[in-house]
């Protein structure tokens, strides 16, 4: 009798313990999540920035940081494959650029601190004469996993050049794949392409060397999608359209959703298309409408789209813009990539789907030089913006612009101090209780045949970021 209740009072000392560490445990996830707040989930600063600025053809790197009020951190800029830094901000608000030999490698910018919140880097080239003449500007890539670009083919592009930086010490694997007018080129090509930590690896769109095969060389517009099986990677395509006839940085596309707003299609003489993917198998009917400075309307006779799944869909916009510039509005039944390609002059530019800026998420652009001016639409409702400039005298006087209900507005920028070749930071700040507003930058040069431009689609540059909202549950304290 005494072994049997030994035995007994071992189970519940057992039980009573499971019971404790259970209460442990769940009390610990409430310590730490606590529930109300937690299912809401919760806003923290950026403290953490990583971008490649792809290098090969030289020209001006160009950092932004915003004047924010709450400092500290510090921006380095230095050769993705290592060696003497380039440069290096500490101070909120302030702006650093370099100019680079063609040739030259990557370049990968890391931030830490408050000042990595709104952080802006892009690279800009200006040749004016030459095979490679034209204007061309990106913004500095993040890294990421699933990547989109929209644009012409080889077709139309005697270049195509893919870069792929790894900035990670794991190596990387990527796959390749195309949509086209005529539906996905399938090949084998493209896949499992490997990058090797802290490197740069250049892939030839439709030919050799290290290119995705001649199956991609019969397209006229492109929608690529790089896509990592492991690792992740910063990615840059350029394009050089032929022999003194424009090169430029193709824009990362917003993923694919079922509404995308493109703003910038720049005004003048010239070519302008608008670029329609359909990732999906299935068809989509999509709803087209143009925002000019004299409001929004269905272009005649394209006011309804029916894209075929799986292709790119190309549709001129020369007679329904008539020379104005504007911006694209689409809603379709299923998701798709939208973008626009533009010619004028000896030069060409190219355009992407963003998303509105907000108040805590504000436009910065950090090279502006030349003619340079910003083209702000506000598809839904009136929209007001405050534009500043900074350089390294400080920042000039706030400017406020009212863009009105279904309208899109051009407006000139200026450095504070004034000189065409020195850059300067804007940052472009919607107002309280404005509505919805989309933004580009445009860069031009030269008249006639000699126009050179380019866009550069402005998206919003966060300061903070949402965390997911968790309940209390052991997956609140163990991950998956």
């Amino acid at each position: 009798m005494d072994k049997v209740l030994r035995l007994l009072g071992m189970r519940y000392a057992i039980a009573a313990l499971m019971l404790v560490a259970v209460a442990a445990l769940y009390g610990a996830a409430t310590f730490s999540r606590p529930g109300e707040a937690s299912e809401k989930g919760r806003e923290t600063p950026v403290t953490h920035a990583l971008a490649v600025c792809p290098g090969h053809e030289g020209g001006r790197l160009a950092v932004q940081t915003l004047p924010r009020k709450n400092g500290g951190g510090r921006v380095d800029l230095t050769p993705t494959k290592g060696g003497t830094p380039l440069g290096s901000v500490t101070s909120p608000g302030q702006g650093w650029s370099k100019d680079t030999e063609p040739g030259g490698d990557s370049s990968t910018l890391r931030a830490t601190g408050p000042i990595a919140g709104g952080l802006e880097a892009e690279q800009t080239a200006y040749e004016d004469a030459g095979d490679d003449r034209g204007l061309a500007a990106t913004r500095c890539a993040a890294p990421g996993t699933d990547l989109w670009f929209l644009g012409p083919g080889p077709v139309a592009a005697d270049e195509l050049d893919l870069y792929l930086t790894n900035v990670d010490a794991q190596p990387a694997s990527v796959d390749v794949s195309a949509l086209s007018g005529e539906g996905p080129l399938d090949t084998t090509e493209g896949r499992g392409t490997p990058v090797e930590p802290y490197t740069t690896r250049v892939v030839r769109i439709g030919g050799s060397p290290e290119g995705l095969g001649d199956i991609v060389k019969t397209a006229a517009d492109l929608a690529l999608r790089v896509r990592t099986t492991s690792g992740r990677v910063a990615a840059s395509l350029r394009v050089r359209i032929g022999k003194k006839k424009g090169v430029e940085w193709l824009p990362r596309s917003a993923p694919p959703a079922a509404s995308a707003l493109v703003p910038g299609v720049p005004g003048g003489s010239g070519g302008r298309r608008l670029l329609v993917a359909v990732p999906g198998e299935a068809d989509a009917r999509i709803r087209v409408q143009v925002v000019t400075s004299a409001g929004a309307f269905a272009p005649q006779g394209q006011d309804v789209l029916d894209a075929p799944g799986k292709t790119v869909t190309s549709v001129p916009l020369d007679g329904a813009l008539s020379g104005r510039a504007a911006a694209v509005r689409l809603v379709a039944d299923r998701p798709i990539l939208a973008g626009f390609a533009a010619d004028r002059g000896a030069d060409v530019a190219y355009g992407a789907a963003t998303p509105p800026l907000s108040a805590s998420s504000p436009g910065v652009v950090a090279d502006n030089r030349f003619d340079a001016s910003l083209s702000l639409t506000a598809p839904s409702g009136a929209a007001s913006v405050q534009v500043t400039t900074l350089n390294a005298q400080g920042a000039g006087s706030p400017r406020q612009v009212e863009i009105p209900a279904g309208r899109t507005v051009e407006t000139e920028l200026t450095a504070p101090g004034g000189g065409a070749d020195a850059s300067f930071g804007v940052v472009i700040t919607p107002r309280p209780g404005s509505a919805p507003v989309y933004a580009s930058r445009m860069l031009a040069t030269g008249k006639g045949g000699d126009h050179l431009f380019t866009v550069l689609p402005i998206v919003p540059a966060p300061t903070t970021l949402r965390l997911p909202a968790t309940a209390d549950s052991q997956t609140a304290l163990t991950p998956n």
